[in-house]
């Protein structure tokens, strides 16, 4: 593997660190959007709610199926904390979450910052900040925006970017990444 810069890891002990970990049968992603093929047959998210004091840690998907009742948990977990609203999240983002997790290697959960935002929500926080699309990708719940103490911004954003699979916004100075299943671009700094 390769040494690590001051500012991450580099490509090279990304790459290294994901064949390590497909190796000893990883969780694969052969049905999701076209990326990380091969390896495994399940799935596992693992967050925690500073908002809600909420904790998941589950399998939502083996041998090609989604697990209905773990994809309705996962729901839950992303809703609209200020509302109480659940949607159906985006499998797709919920994939690339995982993968991205799975690729830097961590035990830590991931601290979820916002999943589903109902419009009331986004409108709120579209006042509060000029950073709040007016259209969001949470209002479809397609998107997450999601931290690591153990992992830097780019760290994370770099694991989402090799998805290949949606959007990727580094929040360097709030100290999160977003993670959406749209167009695949990336922002930020």
């Amino acid at each position: 593997m390769t040494k690590s810069s001051t500012s991450g890891l580099t490509r090279r002990a990304l790459l290294g660190a994901f064949a390590a970990t497909a190796v000893v049968a990883a969780p694969t992603y052969s049905h999701a959007a076209g990326f990380l093929r091969g390896g495994g047959d399940i799935r596992r998210i693992r967050m925690y709610s500073g908002r809600t004091g909420e904790r998941i840690d589950m399998i939502y998907w083996v041998d090609g199926k989604y697990i209905k009742d773990a994809v309705k948990e996962v729901n839950h977990f992303m809703r609209d904390w200020r509302t109480d609203q659940v949607k159906d999240m985006d499998l797709r983002t919920i994939d690339i979450m995982a993968a991205s997790h799975n690729m830097l290697d961590v035990n830590e959960p991931y601290m979820l910052l916002s999943g589903y935002r109902s419009p009331q929500t986004n409108a709120m926080l579209r006042s509060r900040s000029r950073r709040v699309a007016k259209n969001s990708l949470h209002m479809q719940g397609q998107a997450a925006d999601l931290r690591l103490s153990s992992r830097s911004v780019s760290q994370m954003a770099r694991a989402a970017m090799s998805c290949h699979a949606g959007g990727v916004g580094k929040y360097s100075r709030s100290n999160f990444v977003h993670m959406d299943c749209g167009v695949v671009r990336a922002w930020g700094g």
